[in-house]
């Protein structure tokens, strides 16, 4: 495998599809004053169209959740599918065929490999949907080449593997939106700009559910996906269709065993975090929202899990543990769901997805004052915003920085479940006070050639 190495590209951080537009547009309506009919009135931005100089051009890797985002994308009139990438040829010549079946997506192109998509140099944006264990190299590189980006939760698969994410993708100027699209939806803005209102007072305490499994320890977790047959391979022999080698990329070794691959990764510590490190993204994100803590994060946590034993599953089936941040708020979360901020006079807010409840129904009867929610983000569609943001070169509603801060949590909380210690975390530093050993396993571990 050759070292993979990344180079910006040399005429700037701009990648937008309009670089060649006009050059070409002169063509085509030359073109056209013969052959009027071979130019369609939607390639020219008539007729109520967006013309190609104002699409975003955009890719996607990971053909499971990856595919979902990038078919909200193409819903749009000004997004162009350019690229698609996987590893699996089978799922890849799938979702191209189905790409190539919609009007602003019959010119994608398949990559086998992320380097060859980032270098192809039509790309304005792209999608990474790749399993944990891959997010920090590929998303740096990313960014590197001048993209855009819209990541999936969690962030990265270690903290200090979203802190450098965070730091390209501002050294570079890129555009980030994390896939924890809870915070565009009805529900939850109402929630966080009820609790941000102070309709239920000063809040003190939040708990917090991620979906954690009691089941018993040695089944299958019982949010694993089911194996397809032209997936199962053997033992230590991987199906044609799977470059397995690059599919473990970064990540220490493990034989083949259709148990890890796809979706099912989710349950292996070397690729993943179960769903403590999953939904923190989304549950703990807005508790998060809520408390107006999107850029700092616990003093202290401590905590305990049970993990799986039902090899190659050992993620955390089910788990608690306690934050305590340095203003005095405890935030607590456990293996069931949803968010509630408990107010100071016994009052509290309750949403999750599709309910939103309150111990009043009064408070949910309130409409809060403009000025008192003037720091909650207003998006109604995540992939809206994304794109929009992109054009206007302005925030998204879940930068880096705040998917960072939500991931953070869940690392710290997988940390002190493992070594069963009080972790003292410095949130500014972002290092685990007076414990080296701790603070190890917040540091990712590539196998060689990969590094960041």
């Amino acid at each position: 495998m050759e070292k993979p190495t990344f180079s910006p590209p040399q005429n700037g951080a701009s990648q937008l599809s309009r670089r060649n537009f006009l050059k070409n547009a002169a063509a085509a309506l030359a073109t056209a004053a013969v052959f009027p009919a071979l130019v369609p009135a939607r390639a020219l931005g008539r007729d109520g169209n967006v013309a190609p100089s104002n699409r975003v051009a955009l890719g996607v890797l990971g053909m499971q959740q990856g595919w979902d985002s990038f078919r909200n994308c193409l819903s749009f009139d000004d997004v162009q599918g350019a690229a698609l990438c996987d590893v699996d040829s089978e799922r890849l010549n799938g979702r191209l065929r189905e790409a190539h079946g919609r009007p602003n997506g019959r010119g994608a192109k398949g990559y086998h490999d992320f380097r060859d998509m980032f270098a192809n140099g039509k790309l304005d944006a792209v999608i990474l949907a790749a399993p944990d264990h891959w997010h920090g190299i590929m998303c740096v590189a990313a960014a590197r080449a001048g993209l855009d980006i819209y990541g999936e939760k969690p962030l990265a698969h270690t903290l200090k593997e979203g802190r450098a994410i965070v730091e390209a993708v501002k050294q570079h100027g890129r555009i980030w939106q994390t896939g924890m699209w809870q915070r565009s939806t009805d529900n939850f803005y109402r929630a966080v700009s009820l609790v941000r209102s102070g309709r239920i007072g000063k809040v003190n305490r939040v708990k917090v559910g991620t979906l954690g499994d009691f089941g018993n320890p040695a089944q299958p977790p019982r949010y694993a996906t089911v194996i397809r047959p032209q997936d199962r391979g053997s033992f230590g022999k991987p199906p044609a269709n799977l470059d397995y080698e690059m599919w473990v990329g970064p990540a220490q070794w493990q034989e083949y065993n259709p148990r890890i691959t796809h979706y099912n990764w989710r349950w292996v510590l070397n690729f993943g975090g179960g769903n403590l490190l999953d939904w923190v993204s989304h549950h703990l994100d807005i508790a998060h929202w809520g408390m107006d803590f999107d850029r700092t994060g616990p003093a202290k946590v401590t905590g305990s899990a049970r993990f799986a034993t039902n090899a190659p599953w050992d993620a955390p089936r089910d788990y608690k543990y306690e934050c305590t941040y340095a203003t005095g708020e405890v935030i607590t979360v456990d293996s069931s769901d949803g968010a509630t901020w408990y107010g100071e006079n016994g009052q509290w807010i309750y949403v999750t997805r599709g309910r939103l409840r309150a111990s009043d129904p009064s408070i949910l009867a309130y409409d809060p004052k403009p000025e008192e929610i003037s720091g909650v983000y207003r998006s109604r569609n995540h992939w809206r915003n994304f794109i929009d943001c992109i054009k206007a070169r302005r925030e998204t509603i879940t930068p880096a920085e705040t998917a960072h801060r939500t991931a953070s949590v869940g690392h710290l909380g997988l940390v002190a479940a493992i070594t069963g210690r009080t972790l003292n975390w410095d949130p500014v530093a972002e290092v685990i006070k007076d414990d080296p050993g701790a603070n190890a396993l917040l540091h990712p571990v590539y196998r060689s050639p990969w590094a960041l």
